[in-house]
């Protein structure tokens, strides 16, 4: 459980954020490759869950920190198909470092062109190096350093290799940015970590504020991979920077605006027109806006949309406090073509227990999201393990994978401060008549033999 007092990532007040989007170009009809994988690690068929623990104990070190990996399965996920990475795992370079948070930030895709998804952990730290942890047969292994603090994964040139944008440095604690060093490797990667080519990204955007993290999808449809930001820009504000992909790769976007900030990040297509929209959460504000792609980019502000617990359908009621935003994920859970939201608003009060947490899902229809038909899980829905209690924080991050190979992504939903800061995730099964719970799994850092006092186990989902 937590104190939204203290909890600075949902509670610090934060400014609307900027983001800078400009005209894509519209996209040309080319052959394009086949798609590089991006969620299965072991090659097996079946998407993978990556679950960040950044506070946990290892080698001593307080918030040294540590990544368990749930491979999938015909039946979804279970304990016993694991991989537990850390500074002290055999391989992995480096040693546990107090503070350093080691899987606060992850993102994946098959980096070296081998057929499997391989794994970037990231920290907090400075000066300290992110490891990419290698897909194989039998799960994750092995590891190798690169500099950086934070990464996005995407094939940002359109030659079907997934290139890996990589950030160096720090988050800061107090009104100013730490500032951040950004680089773009080209795709495919070798294991010892050589890329095919490397290129400077936005150097004068990016030196005055520090990203956390980022999320990539296609909006123009051209085959080329965008990348949006978060990025802390100062005195307590969050911002969202936007790139545009092209065959020469990443560029910043020239001009325009974007409100929102401080939350989750997400690109799907939500309306079933070949084309990726973004949708943004605002935590402060407790809302989610969506901007649509489009052949010639995300169409102009006059049509985002914004949606928060007073849109119609959408369970629950507006206030500023539940942080309705602060995670989402994009998925499609019902199967029908179109990617689905969910949103995780997690210091929802239930009855008297203030943060408590609730996770929305709003589904996707031929006109876009709609909260007509939404669905709102919590510790105390019917089916769902657990109890809901003040401070737990559930919805603090999601995730809409399929786990199980049979066509409905699944939600994946933290509560990273339940049973004093242990954390936990609960994994629910998509259907077509959306997110049920007949056949719901918990899992924390105790139950799969990791270290679990005060982890914040399932701060970072991926």
């Amino acid at each position: 459980m937590f104190s939204l007092r203290t909890y600075g990532r949902w509670a610090v007040p934060l400014a609307a954020g900027l983001l800078a989007l400009g005209a894509l170009p519209t996209a040309t009809a080319t052959a394009a490759p086949s798609a590089p994988v991006r969620d299965d690690f072991d090659g097996d068929g079946y998407q993978d869950l990556a679950v960040g623990a950044p506070d946990a104990t290892v080698g001593g070190q307080s918030a040294a920190g540590y990544v368990v990996v749930l491979y999938g399965g015909p039946h979804g996920l279970t304990k016993d198909r694991r991989t537990v990475i850390r500074r002290a795992t055999t391989g992995v370079p480096g040693s546990p470092a107090k503070n350093e948070k080691f899987g606060i930030q992850l993102s994946k895709g098959d980096l070296d062109g081998d057929g499997r998804a391989d794994l970037v952990v990231g920290h907090v730290s400075a000066t300290r190096s992110a490891v990419v942890v290698w897909g194989a047969k039998g799960g994750l292994s092995g590891g190798t350093a690169i500099p950086a603090s934070t990464t996005q994964a995407g094939d940002f040139d359109g030659d079907g290799e997934l290139d890996l944008a990589l950030f160096q440095g720090g988050r800061a604690q107090g009104d100013d940015p730490l500032g951040t060093t950004a680089t773009v490797w080209t795709g495919p990667l070798t294991r010892t970590g050589k890329p095919a080519g490397t290129k400077a990204l936005d150097p004068e955007g990016l030196r005055y504020v520090d990203v956390w993290d980022g999320a990539t999808g296609d909006v123009n449809a051209d085959g080329r991979d965008e990348l949006a930001l978060k990025v802390y820009c100062g005195d307590g504000s969050y911002c969202t920077r936007f790139c545009v992909g092209s065959p020469t790769g990443l560029a910043p976007a020239p001009g325009g605006t974007f409100p929102g900030g401080g939350g989750g990040l997400a690109f799907g297509d939500f309306d079933g027109d070949g084309h990726d929209d973004l949708a943004v959460g605002n935590a402060p504000d407790s809302s989610v806006t969506v901007a649509v792609g489009s052949p010639s980019g995300l169409a102009p502000s006059a049509t985002w949309q914004r949606y928060t617990q007073d849109t119609p359908g959408v369970p629950g009621a507006y206030e500023d406090v539940d942080f309705f935003g602060a995670s989402v994920a994009a998925g499609d859970i019902n199967g029908d073509g179109r990617a689905d939201l969910a949103v995780g608003a997690p210091g929802e009060e239930l009855g008297y227990d203030d943060g408590a947490g609730i996770v929305d899902v709003l589904y996707g229809t031929g006109t876009g999201l709609t909260g007509t038909g939404a669905q709102a899980f919590t510790q105390n829905t019917a089916g769902v393990p657990g109890a809901a209690e003040p401070g737990d924080g559930f919805g603090g991050a999601v995730r809409l994978l399929d786990l199980n190979g049979n066509g409905y992504a699944d939600l994946a939903a933290s509560a990273a401060r339940e049973n004093s800061r242990a954390g936990a995730v609960w994994s629910l099964r998509g259907r077509p008549t959306g997110v049920v719970t007949d056949a719901a799994f918990v899992f924390g850092g105790k139950s799969v033999g990791a270290p679990y006092a005060k982890a914040a186990f399932g701060s970072e989902l991926n």
